[in-house]
């Protein structure tokens, strides 16, 4: 298979996993593993086109995004406590990104890893799910600060492969007493500071590794995830609202030991 080709399959993995529970870096290890390429080759590159999948956040949320941006000229309160929320909730990623980013990439090198990140954490939401009971709110900043920054905390696991993002903030949140669609929606917002945080840092650290040929390539996955993003995230809102994240801990559950299974017999 060609690498651009290659490109296009990691680019609709990202797009269709980044803001599901289900590990899109998890997800991405294990597509690259399957092809049977190198995951230290490919590991920058499944950063690097997380960006687009964030841009189809800002799309498809632009008008949010404007009146935040404009009510916070107007120190408007909810522009404010919005603002608040998203920092709070993305501080603690910068401060043990920095601090352990070394060991976080060697972990992103182990399939073994991601699957029993992805077996743990489909009981975890199971387990949420029967017991969570979130109240109704009316957006992102109508949660309390506290929690806010107890979902930044819980979003560092996902710095384990296999872990999940999305997973553990939208379900941290839930488990705190959040609405699904309110903890669905500020994972979202949350994916635009720390998605590009870690893009900008590890581009940054490998920037002799890039080189003229890889921007082709990138610009394809880029593309690519940002569209599949887009449509993936309209449908999510829609299954999570009437069936729950159930369908995703079976998910999780039935392909990562699918995974270990594979993995042992290769």
């Amino acid at each position: 298979m060609s690498e651009f080709w290659t490109a296009v399959i990691l680019g609709i993995v990202e797009g269709i996993t980044e803001f599901l529970p289900v590990s899109s870096t998890g997800h991405l290890i294990l597509a690259t593993e399957l092809m049977g390429y190198d995951a230290k080759r490919w590991a920058l590159f499944n950063i690097a086109i997380q960006p687009g999948a964030i841009l189809a956040i800002v799309v498809l949320y632009w008008r949010t995004f404007w009146e935040v941006f404009t009510g916070l000229f107007k120190w408007d309160a909810k522009a404010v406590a919005f603002t608040r929320n998203l920092l709070l909730a993305f501080f603690p990623a910068v401060v043990l990104g920095l601090a352990f980013g070394d060991a976080i990439e060697l972990m992103l090198e182990n399939a073994v890893i991601v699957a029993w990140a992805l077996i743990i954490g489909g009981f975890a939401i199971l387990v949420v799910e029967k017991y969570a009971k979130p109240q109704e709110m009316g957006g992102v900043a109508e949660i309390s600060w506290q929690r806010s920054a107890m979902v930044g905390v819980v979003q560092c696991l996902a710095m384990i492969p296999g872990v999940s993002r999305s997973g553990a903030t939208i379900l941290g949140a839930m488990a705190m007493g959040v609405d699904r669609k309110t903890a669905a929606e500020f994972s979202f917002f949350l994916a635009l500071p720390t998605l590009t945080g870690a893009t900008v840092l590890q581009l940054y650290k490998h920037r002799a590794e890039v080189s003229a040929d890889d921007l082709g390539l990138l610009a394809v996955g880029f593309v690519v995830s940002f569209l599949v993003a887009w449509a993936v995230v309209k449908a999510f809102l829609a299954v999570v609202t009437r069936y729950g994240f159930g369908p995703f801990a079976w998910y999780r559950i039935i392909a990562g030991t699918a995974a270990l299974i594979w993995l042992g017999m290769r």
